[in-house]
C-alpha cells in the first residue's frame, strides 16, 4: 500500500516518511514505535542517517525516504 502526503504529493510506502502524513497509524518498519508521525526518528538510527530532506526537514538512511532528499554533509 502507498501514502500520499497531503502538503507536497510525494509518494511513500510507509506513512511516517512523508510531510503530512495520512491519519493512518503503523509501527514504524525500522524501530518498530507505534508513532510514524513526520517528525519521528528512530533513536538507535540516528547516527546512520545519511539524509535531509529539502522540503520538509526530516532525515533517513536511504534518499528514497524523502521528498527532495540531500546528502548531509
Amino acid at each position: 500500500m502507498t501514502y500520499t502526503c497531503k502538503k507536497c504529493g510525494a509518494v511513500a510506502n510507509e506513512p511516517g516518511h512523508l510531510c503530512n502524513p495520512c491519519s493512518d497509524k503503523s509501527k514504524c518498519r525500522f524501530c518498530g514505535t507505534p508513532d510514524t508521525g513526520a517528525v519521528h526518528m528512530c533513536s538507535s538510527k540516528l547516527s546512520a542517517m545519511k539524509y535531509v530532506c529539502d522540503g520538509c526537514g526530516r532525515v533517513a538512511m536511504e534518499s528514497e525516504h524523502l521528498c527532495k532528499p540531500s546528502p548531509i554533509g
